[in-house]
């Protein structure tokens, strides 16, 4: 299968709900030759409209995330473990997750990049449980959030999610500080 092929079957896909509430299953997006992955949860209300990651508020967080960790947005990959918006906001559901979760493996596949970095709770609790790493209890989640794992040849690095910061403007210089340890990590495995 090739990524263009994987793509066709997610935008076609109807094996969840979600499928019936969406306007566009989002296809990861950037470098196929890329070193690093960013994987988010799913599309939000901008990103199901115009069939694009990262565009809305939290796309702009993102940005500037990435310029300040010397990281240009067109060296990576990115995705989403969920491939369709999840209604109003809400948790992804055990079963949206399965479904979804086989096209990711695909994509990681495919890719093959050194780097994994799961944005955000249920991306990072996905990512740890398909490289077996501990995970710690949900109110110490935080202190995982850019320390390096390694798992076989990949290298994980979960960071917050860029919305964090639209929810909390004190969060900034950390994300800012979790998001440099993407580009240290990259210049190690070289």
């Amino acid at each position: 299968m090739t990524l263009d092929t994987l793509n066709e079957a997610i935008k076609r896909c109807t094996k969840c709900r979600l499928s019936e509430s969406r306007i566009n299953a989002l296809c990861g997006e950037g470098d196929p030759n890329a070193r690093l992955m960013l994987i988010a949860q799913a599309p939000g209300e901008n990103e199901d409209r115009e069939g694009k990651m990262f565009i809305g508020p939290s796309g702009k967080v993102l940005d500037e995330l990435l310029e300040r960790a010397g990281i240009d947005r067109k060296e990576l990959y990115m995705t989403n473990l969920v491939k369709c918006m999840l209604p109003k906001c809400r948790k992804p559901k055990r079963d949206e997750i399965e479904s979804c979760s086989r096209y990711l493996d695909r994509e990681i596949e495919l890719i093959d990049p050194e780097v994994l970095a799961p944005l955000g709770y249920h991306a990072i609790k996905y990512i740890f449980e398909r490289y077996a790493i501990a995970l710690p209890p949900k109110s110490e989640f935080h202190k995982i959030c850019g320390k390096v794992f390694s798992a076989g040849n990949k290298k994980i690095v979960p960071l917050q999610h860029p919305a964090a910061v639209l929810y909390n403007r004190s969060m900034k210089e950390v994300l800012i500080k979790n998001y440099r340890k993407l580009k240290e990590v990259l210049s190690e495995c070289r």
